[in-house]
């Protein structure tokens, strides 16, 4: 555990540097937190028009009648926690996002700078060098998505109307971002590690993320169109097969990670 504590404050110092490495997963979150908030408060303010008047609403209102806690909301109030509560769904790529570009960076980049070649030398296993770098993507990933999503539901809580921010922080809420988007990031980033054993170019690694991103964006579709309907046992059974995928894209990346040929065959 020690070699692993050192490893992550080498690689904390080293983000430090390289900021820009979380700007993509901001602006995932800054699209997450405004298009809901333009769609359900402020486009409807503005234009004098209720959410509940317009058609195009009509299948998330009849969804939500089914639903036993939002029994107490009022059409408005339904439409717009409809809208708020599947925009959660996006925030799941929030940390996928932050993983693939940390975990691409954390190897490639001390590939071209020369820097894997001590590193390699040590006496770290194999397992540690890797556990250490999928924790220092995985930890920014998870503090951004949790301040990023705080900064969410205080937007919900001071714009939506009585009611809506009770249902965001229902079960469904709890599992989706605290289950299922973790899950998620751990799969895009141990993903991302395979292949940066292999390659030079951190662009290719992070193209690995496409594997999870478009399953959740097809979840999000789905939800939208009425097809789907993410319930607490749904997204738990997502979350279990992703942890099937995760202990074996693992295994994967430890016999990938060939300590002796990393740096000279794959080029």
């Amino acid at each position: 555990m020690r070699r692993v504590a050192a490893l992550l404050g080498k690689e904390f110092a080293d983000m430090r540097q390289h900021l820009t490495l979380f700007l993509p997963a901001l602006l995932v979150a800054l699209i997450s937190i405004v298009i809901p908030l333009m769609v359900a408060v402020i486009v409807p303010y503005l234009t004098g028009e209720r959410l509940s008047d317009s058609s195009d609403f009509e299948v998330a209102l009849e969804m939500y009648k089914k639903q036993p806690e939002l029994r107490t909301l009022d059409p408005e109030g339904a439409i717009q926690a409809f809208i708020f509560q599947y925009f959660l769904v996006i925030f799941t790529l929030v940390p996928v996002t932050v993983a693939m570009s940390v975990a691409a960076h954390g190897i490639i980049g001390e590939k071209q700078a020369r820097a894997l070649e001590p590193l390699l030398a040590t006496p770290i296993t194999t397992f540690e060098l890797l556990g250490a770098k999928v924790l220092a993507a995985l930890l920014p990933a998870l503090a951004i998505t949790m301040g990023t999503l705080a900064i969410y539901m205080l937007v919900v809580a001071t714009t939506a109307r009585p009611g809506v921010f009770l249902v965001l922080i229902g079960p469904r809420s709890i599992a989706l971002m605290f289950v299922l988007g973790p899950l998620a990031a751990l799969a895009a980033l141990l993903g991302a590690v395979c292949v940066s054993s292999r390659v030079n170019d951190p662009r290719t690694a992070q193209q690995i993320g496409a594997f999870v991103i478009l399953p959740i964006a097809g979840l999000f579709i789905a939800q939208i169109a009425g097809i789907i309907e993410l319930t607490v046992p749904v997204t738990l059974a997502v979350a279990a097969g992703l942890v099937v995928v995760n202990a074996g894209l693992m295994w994967l990346g430890i016999v990938l990670f060939d300590r002796e040929a990393i740096l000279t065959r794959w080029k």
